[in-house]
């Protein structure tokens, strides 16, 4: 019966943590290390790494294996970045490897999988303070975009996490300003200023100065054209060759805009103008390929460029 007993406190410790306990949290419940040896014989558990227990014998869940890195690091660390992310509810995106946070001066252990890193950026305050121990989701983003493998990774990790509610554009700003310096601070500070509401004034006049300095001539902004749903504005315009370019913020791919946004550039077609998109992200990270395609549009209508 006390067995049982010990055996029901593990379990129902487990319940709170996907089903994965430590050791020393089990052997706190009143589990013997014997009694742990035995349930691992007898396939009812499975140990992980150095620390973990997983109280069942089946594949790990994506949210087990969060767990078991967490115990693994230690008990002052937490999950921070892209795997933070995830662990508050981020869809469609998959880490290479699970990154953990831990003070300086800790143990760093290895783990198949596990990126654990001793930070300056570690802070008590920075975790959440309940549930799967991890970063805030702000705090998380800022850090998953500084530490994103290209300019590319980092625009997308902030774009997904704002369009997803798992954090907003203020709220993350707002931790940006605690970044002194980072090879990339200027860069996610122009695409939270794309994601606060900047996007059309600042997506326009990036796009003059990318004109200038290509060679292009320079367009009309702000163009009011008829459409069979009344007067719609176009962010760019050439006129003289009847080519269109909609510069396309965050916003532009939620639900509400998306309806709205194809029937305006199929009434654009429809009058015979060349309409390009060109998605402010992409301005950021593929400037050249897009300003290609631009020239190509403008050659085809008979601009003469160089």
């Amino acid at each position: 019966m006390r067995r049982r007993t010990r055996h029901g406190l593990a379990e129902f410790l487990a319940e709170e943590q996907s089903g994965v306990v430590s050791r020393a949290q089990a052997y706190a419940a009143g589990v013997t290390r014997a009694e742990v040896r035995a349930n691992v014989r007898a396939g009812r558990w499975q140990r992980r790494g150095s620390s973990g227990i997983v109280l069942h014998n089946g594949p790990l869940t994506d949210a087990q294996q969060l767990w078991l890195a967490v115990i693994e690091a230690g008990p002052r660390a937490f999950l921070d970045g892209e795997s933070a992310l995830l662990a508050a509810g981020l869809e469609h995106y998959r880490a290479d490897s699970i990154r953990v946070s831990v003070p300086r001066g800790a143990r760093v252990r290895r783990a198949p999988g596990v990126n654990i890193r001793q930070t300056r950026r570690w802070a008590p305050d920075d975790a959440m303070t309940s549930g799967m121990p991890r970063s805030r989701p702000d705090v998380a983003a800022v850090r998953a975009a500084l530490w994103a493998a290209t300019d590319k990774q980092a625009a997308l990790l902030l774009s997904m996490t704002v369009q997803q509610g798992i954090a907003n554009a203020e709220a993350i700003s707002q931790e940006m300003l605690r970044v002194k310096r980072d090879r990339r601070r200027r860069f996610i500070h122009g695409v939270l200023i794309d994601l606060l509401g900047g996007v059309r004034s600042l997506g326009e006049l990036e796009f003059a100065r990318e004109c200038r300095v290509r060679g292009l001539p320079e367009p009309s902004r702000q163009v009011v054209r008829r459409t069979r749903s009344g007067r719609s504005y176009v962010d760019v315009f050439w006129e003289d060759w009847n080519v269109i370019v909609e510069i396309d913020g965050v916003h532009h791919s939620w639900a509400g805009e998306l309806v709205g946004d194809a029937l305006r550039h199929n009434d654009l077609a429809l009058q015979r103008a060349v309409v390009l998109r060109l998605p402010l992200l992409g301005l950021r990270v593929a400037p050249d390929e897009f300003f290609a395609q631009i020239a190509q549009a403008l050659r085809s209508a008979g601009c003469p460029l160089s």
